[in-house]
């Protein structure tokens, strides 16, 4: 069987969906704890909480859109759109990695999973059948 028609592949998919969902949700609902997964806290000073929370709630929205972009792509779409997607997502990760890195810290708790993302996602596209 060709690596791209194993079943698990569109449930990873939609398990890395409802972890971005649940991750927009708890960035618009909890910026605070949100920032800990940049390993960074929200300003003491008000004004800059604010912009801070509200940062963070555009950052929500974005994985909000991720998730829902790989649950349509699981739904709607095929196997190979729902690789470039998951891919795409990767980069995301990455990205956000990279940020922290060039913080000093947390880019662990993003590039710890995009290379999954990366990996499944270039499953799913049949590069490997």
């Amino acid at each position: 069987m060709p690596p791209s028609q194993l079943a698990a592949l569109p449930h990873a998919a939609n398990a890395f969906a409802t972890l971005f969902v649940g991750f927009g949700i708890n960035a618009i609902l909890r910026p605070e704890h949100a920032l800990t997964f940049f390993k960074w806290t929200l300003p003491t000073n008000t004004a800059d909480a604010e912009m801070a929370s509200s940062m963070t709630a555009v950052y929500g929205v974005r994985d909000i859109f991720m998730g829902l972009a790989l649950y349509s792509a699981a739904i709607w779409g095929t196997k190979k759109s729902l690789g470039w997607t998951l891919i795409a997502a990767s980069a995301v990760a990455f990205a956000d990695g990279y940020i922290c890195y060039t913080h000093g810290q947390g880019q662990g708790n993003h590039w710890g999973y995009a290379p999954l993302l990366t990996i499944v996602g270039t499953l799913l596209t049949g590069l490997f059948d």
